[in-house]
């Protein structure tokens, strides 16, 4: 059964309080050439006006569905027409970095409709906290909407909620979270800040999850000790886990999270304090009993969004991976050996945006969207080679 009950009316956003839909993207409006060290890509801007997009999920029907982080879910056709906010999306706790997060859809969309959110959800006297939904997908809103994950306890702080989902095809679901700034708290196994997740896609606990039985620790998490993880795919060509998180000034991290295993966030960190100072519970770069960074920016892009793009051979973007930057506002591609970063490029540094998501789309196109007041949803094409 699901770890809690549907959401109420009371608790999603009434319809009368929609508001207007943003004006489309000119329909004339040309792609222009983005220089690659592969090649010549093309940048179409599909959609502009929306306010601060967080996630992008593409439909298999065509069109997108896309989260504002004010608490709007938008569906956006394949000509750039943009929707009302579609009814019945769960209230969301807009303060911060807080918002509607992550949308992504169920592995088996195609016969439910069912789509996943992930939201900062407020509680009583300020708390709020990382929440997950589930929902069925109508032509103007959302049905049977069923809260089932709450990050616990809900907290008093604004920051670092995560939150992206990942499906790992043998009917799990990962949902990553940040450890809303108190840091201590991505240490505490009672504790579900700073953890990443690995639920039934009802939201129940599968019983062979690392922690399952333990006394003093919280049976949902899988891995713990991360900061604020904005990034989770999983890897087409092996199945692998892939996240990647917010280090401090310096530090941001590529990580494949294993089962039980410890990340280090506050007591290892390859980065400092915003003040300039060290971070005061680290006891440096590495310690025993926890892990490594699979890859590491010593100085941080501010990472967000996630995606793989492989299965196109003799392309030249082929096994890539790429995630966005907000604070150095690019998109970076690694270059993947296997799993082994073996090159490394940002590209769209001239547009000047902060690149929230990213996606790989069945179409050989990557589909980003920028966390701007006036922010866009932009299709991304590769060079040909």
């Amino acid at each position: 059964m699901p770890l809690a009950l549907a959401v109420g009316l009371s608790a999603c956003k009434p319809a009368e309080q929609a508001t207007p839909a943003p004006a489309p993207a000119p329909a004339n409006e040309p792609a222009r050439s983005v220089a690659s060290q592969q090649g010549e890509a093309k940048l179409t801007v599909v959609a502009r006006g929306l306010a601060h997009p967080w996630s992008v999920a593409l439909l298999p029907e065509g069109g997108f569905l896309v989260t504002e982080r004010g608490g709007a879910l938008r569906r956006i056709a394949a000509d750039g027409s943009v929707s009302p906010p579609l009814a019945g999306v769960p209230a969301v706790s807009a303060r911060g970095q807080g918002g509607l997060l992550d949308v992504a859809l169920a592995p088996d969309f195609a016969q439910n409709r069912r789509i996943y959110l992930s939201y900062a959800e407020p509680g009583d006297n300020g708390l709020s906290g990382t929440s997950a939904a589930y929902a069925t997908l109508g032509d103007t809103g959302l049905q049977d909407v069923t809260v089932f994950y709450r990050q616990e306890p809900k907290v008093n702080t604004e920051n670092h909620y995560g939150s992206r989902f990942a499906f790992d095809g043998h009917g799990h679901v990962f949902i990553s979270q940040g450890e809303r700034t108190l840091k201590m708290m991505s240490q505490e196994l009672d504790k579900l800040q700073g953890k990443l997740v690995r639920l039934n896609l009802d939201g129940s606990v599968p019983e062979d999850n690392p922690f399952v039985g333990k006394a003093g620790a919280r049976p949902e998490i899988w891995s713990y000790g991360h900061r604020n993880s904005q990034g989770l795919a999983i890897d087409p060509r092996t199945g692998t886990l892939w996240e990647v998180e917010h280090g401090p000034r310096g530090g941001d991290e590529v990580n494949l999270p294993q089962p039980g295993r410890n990340y280090g966030w506050p007591l290892i960190t390859h980065g400092i304090d915003y003040s300039g100072q060290p971070i005061a519970e680290a006891v440096g770069k590495e310690k025993e009993g926890m892990e490594q960074p699979h890859f590491v920016f010593e100085v941080s892009p501010a990472l967000s969004g996630l995606a793989f793009y492989v299965g196109h051979p003799g392309k030249p973007w082929n096994d890539s991976l790429f995630i966005g930057a907000m604070a150095q506002r690019s998109l970076i591609r690694l270059q993947l050996d296997g799993d082994k970063v073996v090159g490394e490029e940002r590209l769209l540094q001239d547009l000047g945006e902060r690149i929230r998501d990213v996606r790989a789309g069945a179409d050989g196109n990557l589909y980003l969207v920028t966390d701007e007041d006036d922010g866009k949803l932009l299709k991304l094409a590769p060079p040909q080679g």
